[in-house]
């Protein structure tokens, strides 16, 4: 007999856990015998335990749950990332004709000009800008020939010397003919698009890269270089 009893009590002690996790309630989740296994506050830094019924009581944890458990950032605030510190920050100039004139005195590209950059940049310029400003910037597009938008400059003359803030400064707001691309190009994407147009601004000239791709130093009378270092 007292070894029928040492048989059945592993089974008794299991009948009994089973039947007091069980629950009517079909939104609970059972009843967790060890919840520190599940919820480890070491590891879990971002979960609230202050909803957490075996933290503090369900009726707390069921008011908390309504409460929004993260602040929200105040107004204007920018997310910090070292890397992208140049591209998430406000344009600072108005879309007025001053604020044009302002950009293309002030306004700097924050890129380096690389050839990853500049190749980045076709990329952007090829699916973005060929429909109205042809394949070499000549302004000789589909739209263009087709009769659609008429009048559109070539970086060859008329644009050549523009300036990169004053491209940046179309791109982001639009200007005459040409709309906003702010909605399709990133800050990043605008600048990598410029560099490719600089190119274009010497007649689809590439400038002289070292074997890391960077520009090498403009030498005197290496047009596509000069252009290019003073377009920086």
């Amino acid at each position: 007999m007292k070894m029928r009893w040492n048989a059945l009590l592993p089974v008794s002690v299991g009948l009994a856990v089973l039947v007091t996790g069980c629950v009517t309630d079909p939104n609970s989740s059972g009843l967790e015998y060890m919840p520190d296994m599940y919820r480890s506050p070491a590891i879990e830094a971002y979960v609230d335990y202050g909803q957490d019924p075996y933290q503090v009581g369900e009726e707390t944890a069921a008011a908390q749950r309504l409460v929004q458990s993260a602040r929200k950032p105040v107004a204007g605030t920018i997310p910090f990332a070292p890397e992208a510190m140049d591209f998430v920050m406000p344009y600072p100039y108005p879309a007025t004709p001053e604020g044009y004139e302002e950009a293309g005195m002030n306004l700097r590209s924050p890129l380096t000009t690389t050839k990853a950059h500049i190749e980045r940049g076709k990329e952007i310029y090829t699916q973005m800008c060929t429909q109205c400003h042809g394949d070499k910037g000549y302004g000789d597009g589909a739209l263009s020939k087709n009769g659609h938008i008429l009048g559109i400059p070539s970086y060859k003359d008329k644009l050549k010397d523009l300036p990169e803030g004053k491209m940046y400064h179309t791109l982001t707001y639009g200007k005459g003919l040409m709309g906003s691309h702010a909605s399709q190009l990133s800050q990043k994407d605008r600048w990598l698009v410029i560099e490719y147009i600089k190119v274009l601004q010497q007649d689809g000239e590439m400038p002289s890269f070292d074997e890391n791709g960077n520009v090498e130093p403009a030498q005197a009378g290496d047009g596509a270089s000069a252009g290019m270092a003073m377009n920086n």
